[in-house]
């Protein structure tokens, strides 16, 4: 972390502050006990309180914030304004943290990157993750998450973003914003927190959105996902009259739709295309998110569970039918939250997908019975994922995918222990 003096967090008056061993300034923020040393200020947040002594005795300095939100936002602020880092906040209905991993990536290798492991995109993630800004530091990518208005403007106060990448805008949160327009809206504010002269990278012909593009001192560039194709692990990006072969860690075509969002990024940043290679042999997407494991019999499951929504659900529906090959097509779908007075709606319409591109499915919880729609030559129904039936078998191709509240990350581990216990049988 760029150095921080002592009395410059003092003034700040955040609550109760102790300092560690050392007289030095502060150089990391931490917020796991067992992370600190020498020269780190271990902010207690939550339980985290019960760990103050740890932390001392490792010789950290410590902070227990009268107020942990705004505590956070003040030092990740006063680590921000001590760079010059070009910043970019990626925001978005779906793919986010797939593109904040590949956009990574891709810059690491070319300019001193800082980027966050995991989902950091809240209130909590987002200044600890500003705070990793070390001295040498390029550029900045963070994610952003939203549940409401208001929410992305506030993490772009602390971060002061100089691009704003929007992978896509679809039904997200609809049971607290309303309406798609408003999750446009909502992700504009990305926008409208860039300074004059920055950059925003949008997808086109999203008309939600694009009433909200009337900044004339900000830049806006375009990506389109019709401009990409993937076959196997090759892949191909058209991006502003240029064509760029690539060889990438996936084979999901949406995953390499993000990613053509993340080279106009990287592209808009000023780096160099013909370095994109490098970065994307270094790709390593979060964990939950499109993870393959390979099944007895040359079946695969891919474990999807981190979150869903009707766009990502879609998307990983056709993926699933588009690589299964003759192999039995297993989906094992949780419901997707947060979607207000549209729920049923949407996750009929999930169910109509469901019965055009899958053999069987396993419905886990009581709104994913509204996938059980007709055409489907097998469907079982479970209460929760403790319930899960033995019905994979070797040589099936099985999508695990749910809002993250469902609880099927495990599942995939456990269908792959079952197959090869019906497979040694």
């Amino acid at each position: 972390m760029i150095p921080v003096a002592w009395e410059e967090i003092e003034v700040l008056r955040l609550g109760r502050l102790e300092r560690g061993v050392d007289d030095g300034p502060v150089t990391g923020v931490r917020a796991d006990s067992r992370a600190v040393g020498r020269g780190d200020l271990f902010v207690a947040l939550n339980t985290g309180v019960a760990y103050v002594g740890d932390a001392t005795r490792r010789g950290a300095a410590t902070l227990t914030p009268d107020d942990q939100q705004s505590a956070l936002a003040s030092l990740a602020s006063l680590v921000r304004s001590k760079s010059k880092a070009r910043v970019v906040a990626v925001v978005g209905s779906t793919g986010k943290t797939t593109t904040k991993d590949i956009l990574g990536a891709l810059c690491a290798p070319v300019v001193p990157t800082v980027y966050p492991p995991e989902s950091l995109n809240n209130e909590i993630g987002l200044p600890l993750t500003v705070c990793e800004l070390e001295p040498e530091t390029e550029v900045l990518i963070t994610e952003m998450g939203m549940r409401g208005l208001g929410q992305i403007a506030e993490l772009c106060a602390i971060a002061r973003p100089t691009l704003a990448l929007i992978t896509n805008i679809g039904p997200e949160h609809l049971e607290l914003v309303g309406s798609i327009d408003e999750v446009a809206r909502a992700n504009a504010e990305a926008i409208d927190a860039l300074p004059s002269g920055g950059v925003a990278v949008v997808p086109a012909g999203v008309p939600e959105l694009e009433r909200r593009l009337e900044r004339r001192d900000v830049e806006i560039l375009r990506f389109d996902t019709a401009d990409v194709s993937i076959d196997g692990h090759e892949a191909e990006f058209r991006l502003a009259g240029e064509v760029l072969h690539l060889t990438v860690p996936f084979v999901q075509r949406h995953f390499a739709e993000n990613m053509l969002g993340a080279l106009a990024a990287y592209r808009a940043l000023g780096l160099p295309l013909e370095r994109a290679q490098e970065g994307a042999s270094q790709i390593r997407l979060s964990r939950w998110r499109g993870e393959e494991i390979e099944l007895p019999g040359g079946g695969f499951v891919v474990n999807d569970a981190y979150n869903a929504n009707p766009t990502s659900m879609r998307a990983a529906l056709l993926d699933l039918s588009g690589r299964a090959r003759g192999r039995r097509r297993v989906a094992v779908l949780g419901e997707m939250a947060e979607l207000g007075l549209e729920a049923e709606r949407y996750h009929r319409a999930v169910g109509e997908l469901v019965a055009e591109t899958v053999d069987m499915l396993v419905a886990v919880g009581e709104r994913a019975r509204l996938y059980m729609e007709p055409g489907v030559a097998e469907m079982h129904w479970v209460a929760g994922a403790e319930a899960f039936e033995d019905v994979v078998r070797p040589g099936d191709a099985v999508l695990v995918k749910a809002s993250r509240a469902v609880g099927l990350e495990g599942v995939p581990d456990r269908i792959a222990k079952l197959a090869e216990a019906w497979s040694a049988s």
